[in-house]
């Protein structure tokens, strides 16, 4: 083994990253993880495009409004999933009606089709789908998880087989970067090396200490800061060590915002919102935390009293594809023959369209099996999950966040079986006595 110094390393770096040599990257990092000195980069705007300001705070929690180049936005709020252009069942108009501020594409899916060609040739994900408001573009990271079996792992980046046509396609940093700059989000996600939630051992700690070689180069790579922002992705899995050298090599770059990554993979939540409470109080408070994959409702509300401004999850557009509708009191089956002569709406308090003109009976009749069923009940889902985010808000604003928080728990909880983690965690930000 060479003495290779550091400086040496970082230069070796500059040199494959800027003149795309055939060096194997891999060949670079020969040392120990934690010997590796990364590079001195800073986020090339000390004036990104994004305007983040805190209206109204109770404890950790906060209510803040998000500007970006597409939509001015409120916190905390949900993102829906729109992983190839479009949220399953929706048309882009119907999500502004649902005053939906941000919306999700996946890099790695949109990367194959319909390619960044396509994007660059139509001026945008915005102009493709004719969406007026605000993105945010996954990296292509979570694949590595979602779509393991099929993807290989090295320091250049992650080579995947497609699970489209089985074709392959070597995802690296700069690749990422230049189909996101492709897709024109407001917000895109670095590129981060993720293992699943539940993975202990050495690999938790070579895949944070990759994720920050890599911002690196995810810096470099953009090509667009005047008008798309990147947000760095907090790894680390569930060591607080590793979580926190993390945030330290991503807090001196100076990111317009910060992700928390690496969760909701099956871990235990007593360990979930720990990570969660401990990344909120390290990360910048003058930034938004987004917190990557989470959308029950529970976690909603205890993550948004740990301080989290953003979240994204598929849940309440794919349980909706199974017929079940999100209410107050937690969700309902329509599939369920209890339904078969209910003229009622789902809720009776929703403003949605859904609830206005339909009934569970007919609902009962197309949930699960036709189209249309998928269509109307993700719509009454989004609308859920807007108006609980809203709630949320405006009980910050209000100053009466604890008893928002209290009602929602014995509304979804009523016999005071309230898991025991949210109890602990909003504990942790001083909010006892959930059920007196």
């Amino acid at each position: 083994m060479t003495n290779t110094t550091n400086e040496e390393i970082n230069d070796t770096n500059q040199d494959i990253y800027k003149n795309n040599s055939s060096t194997n990257i891999n060949d670079v990092y020969v040392r120990k993880p934690e010997d590796v000195v990364f590079n001195n980069i800073k986020y090339p705007l000390d004036d990104p495009p994004l305007k983040f300001e805190v209206i109204a705070r109770f404890g950790k929690a906060r209510a803040s409004k998000l500007t970006l180049p597409h939509h001015c936005c409120t916190t905390p709020m949900f993102m829906p999933v729109g992983t190839q252009g479009t949220v399953k069942g929706l048309t882009s108009q119907q999500l502004v009606d649902l005053n939906c501020g941000v919306v999700l594409g996946n890099t790695y899916h949109l990367g194959h089709r319909p390619g960044p060609e396509v994007m660059d040739a139509v001026g945008g994900l915005h102009k493709f789908m004719n969406y007026p408001r605000a993105m945010l573009t996954d990296s292509g990271g979570f694949q590595m998880v979602s779509l393991l079996q099929l993807a290989e792992i090295t320091e250049q980046g992650v080579q995947f087989q497609s699970p489209h046509d089985g074709s392959t396609m070597i995802l690296t940093p700069e690749l990422s970067m230049q189909i996101q700059n492709s897709i024109g989000a407001d917000i895109m996600m670095a590129l981060d090396d993720v293992v699943s939630s539940t993975t202990v051992g050495p690999r938790v700690e070579e895949a944070m200490y990759r994720t920050l070689r890599w911002i690196d180069r995810c810096i470099q790579a953009h090509k667009k800061p005047e008008s798309q922002n990147i947000f760095a992705i907090v790894q680390g899995g569930l060591d607080s060590r590793l979580r926190t050298i993390c945030m330290e090599g991503l807090i001196q770059r100076n990111f317009p915002g910060y992700a928390i990554g690496g969760l909701s993979g099956g871990e235990s939540k007593d360990m979930f919102w720990r990570v969660v409470h401990q990344c909120t109080s390290q990360l910048p408070d003058n930034k938004p935390r987004y917190l990557m994959g989470v959308g029950y409702a529970l976690d909603l509300v205890v993550c948004s009293a740990l301080g989290v401004d953003m979240f994204d999850c598929v849940f309440p557009s794919r349980t909706a594809r199974f017929g079940s509708a999100l209410v107050p009191s937690g969700s309902l089956n329509l599939k369920s023959s209890e339904y078969a002569y209910d003229f009622t709406p789902i809720d009776s308090e929703c403003p949605c369209m859904v609830c206005k003109n339909y009934t569970r009976a007919y609902l009962h009749i197309v949930a699960g099996k036709e189209a249309i069923g998928g269509q109307l009940i993700t719509y009454h889902n989004i609308q859920y999950q807007m108006s609980l985010m809203n709630q949320i808000r405006e009980a910050i604003i209000n100053q009466n966040f604890p008893e928002f928080v209290k009602s929602f728990i014995k509304k979804q909880y009523p016999n005071s079986d309230c898991p025991q983690w949210a109890i602990d965690a909003l504990a942790a930000v001083d909010i006892t006595d959930i059920y007196k």
